[in-house]
């Protein structure tokens, strides 16, 4: 296994287990709310947005050369922001072998 694999299972599995306890400590909700009671967390909120309108022109231009579908990925990040770019970076890493990109 590569250490970039390696690396990103393991920011996988840290964010997931984060978004698990934050999940069930405020539920969805209580994750969004925040976003929407101060401009300073509005900008956060603007940003990760950002962040992930970006990360979707990335995939769908990157997927094919990849020889990956990016639609899933696109999904996922619409659904579930972050979750979206890191497994499409996880599945790259996997299907690439290891071998540098």
């Amino acid at each position: 296994m590569s250490f970039r694999l390696l690396l990103l299972s393991a920011v996988l599995a840290s964010f997931g287990a984060l978004t698990t306890v934050a999940l069930l400590d405020v539920g969805f909700w209580g994750i969004i709310k925040p976003h929407f009671e101060s401009w300073g967390a509005g900008q956060v909120l603007a940003d990760l947005v950002i962040l992930a309108v970006l990360s979707c022109i990335w995939m769908v231009r990157d997927a094919p050369e990849r020889g990956l579908p990016a639609w899933p990925f696109l999904l996922i990040t619409l659904a579930a922001g972050s979750f979206g770019p890191l497994f499409y970076l996880l599945v790259r890493e996997w299907r690439s072998g290891g071998k540098a990109a």
